[in-house]
């Protein structure tokens, strides 16, 4: 059979027509044979095979540069939407642009030598282009899907950071009220910005809507019959964005509110941690009492305060009464007693008062009776210095002054060295003894 057909192909005119036989005119007059149908099928067979393999092709070189479109947007555009800055969509624009020209540049040079047809390739083009639009609005509806967790970060940044990026200190100097609504201003334009797809680049009023409403309190009045009966209409109350086609929204105006609700209930325990960190510093460095107790004092206390005008001798002993309160104060170290605690700082400090008291009426005495006084008891060695010591030997040198001629002394040698005695002093002096160990 197979012989048969080749035997037909040969003397077919298209074959014959290039490769001439010397007897290609010749035929059978007893067989009826039509080679046309066998052509047709062969013809058929080739341009299936053909088409298979050039579709095989042309497929993975879509895939290929539709996983390039897929690199190429989804990092940047997660990044731009960690931003979430004003300029945020008109960046993903000039970046799905850029991208999409480069692959369509490179994909219609790679397809050159396959022949196709205008409307194959132009339909080939634009599928690429709608891959790489998709993959753009599916990572905006992934980052819309988490956007409260962003909301919640872009807060703690703000409102723990300072405009240098450096960590915030609560000293009770800031503006907590300030740095809270900047810190929300910033979280609700993040919001702003994943409410809605906007790579046709058409203006909305999403953002001055979401502010006028959750940041500022004002509700804009939408028809005249509301103005006229002086009611207020809530703009959030819609399930749908003015001038923001279905497809595009990604976070409807009730859901919106609804986040922005969860959001300030989930941050409402730092801005109460930061206004009581800057209370307790206040607390902390300020031991005057109060401004209008102070007032009460000047003004209860006249009487008091002319009467020390009066007598200067009670201005002196307040002033002794000062000086021995402040050397207390300093001897005693009462700030950094009560950094401990209020309970430990009073408990050590009622333990070390009267010793304190003391020691100050016996070092004022000595210094009256022209004695020095002795030094501050120093700190005890350490646990290694004092090993140390234990583990080495000191050899005793003891050296005194010897009497004037007054003092009538005897000498005499030992031993182990040189020996002064006097009726009322005898001093040894030894140079080969050592001290023992300490235990």
């Amino acid at each position: 059979m197979l012989a048969t057909i080749l035997f037909i192909l040969l003397l077919s005119p298209p074959f014959s027509d290039f490769f001439p036989l010397p007897h290609s005119d010749a035929a059978i007059q007893q067989a009826n044979w039509d080679a046309s149908k066998v052509q047709e099928k062969l013809r058929r067979d080739i341009e299936s095979h053909a088409s298979s393999i050039r579709g095989t092709k042309l497929s993975e070189m879509i895939v290929n540069y539709e996983k390039q479109l897929t690199k190429a947007l989804t990092e940047p555009v997660e990044s731009l939407f960690e931003a979430g800055g004003k300029d945020t969509w008109a960046s993903i624009r000039m970046l799905l642009k850029r991208e999409t020209e480069a692959a369509v540049s490179g994909f219609s040079t790679a397809i050159t030598g396959f022949e196709l047809d205008q409307a194959t390739f132009e339909k080939m083009v634009q599928n690429l282009r709608d891959y790489a639009r998709g993959v753009v609005e599916k990572k905006a509806r992934e980052e819309a899907g988490k956007v409260l967790i962003s909301m919640k970060d872009r807060f703690s940044t703000v409102f723990n950071h300072d405009n240098d990026s450096m960590p915030r200190v609560w000293t009770g100097k800031e503006d907590i009220r300030t740095i809270t609504k900047d810190a929300r201003s910033a979280s609700l334009k993040l919001l702003s910005v994943m409410a809605a797809i906007r790579l046709e680049g058409k203006p909305d009023k999403i953002e001055s809507v979401l502010f006028s409403s959750l940041m500022d309190g004002t509700v804009a009045i939408s028809s005249s019959q509301d103005r006229s009966i002086g009611a207020s209409a809530d703009p959030l109350a819609s399930s749908k964005w003015e001038e923001v086609p279905s497809k595009d929204t990604l976070i409807t105006p009730v859901q919106c509110k609804s986040l922005w609700r969860q959001f300030k209930a989930e941050t409402e325990y730092m801005v109460t941690q930061a206004i009581s960190a800057q209370e307790a510093h206040k607390r902390s460095n300020n031991w005057l009492p109060p401004s209008w107790a102070i007032l009460a004092m000047v003004v209860l206390g006249f009487n008091e305060f002319m009467i020390l005008l009066k007598n200067p001798l009670y201005l002196m002993v307040l002033f002794i009464v000062f000086l021995l309160s402040k050397a207390l104060w300093v001897q005693m170290d009462i700030p950094g007693e009560f950094q401990n605690g209020t309970l430990a700082g009073l408990l050590s400090i009622s333990s070390r008062f009267l010793p304190t008291i003391m020691n100050l009426l016996r070092r004022l005495a000595e210094e009256a009776q022209g004695h020095p006084a002795p030094e501050a008891p120093r700190r005890p060695q350490s646990l290694a210095s004092q090993s140390f010591r234990n583990q080495t030997y000191q050899p005793s040198s003891v050296s005194s002054s010897i009497p004037d001629s007054s003092v009538s002394s005897n000498i005499s040698s030992s031993d182990n060295g040189v020996e002064y005695s006097s009726p009322d002093l005898t001093h040894r002096r030894a140079s080969d003894i050592q001290e023992p160990e300490l235990s």
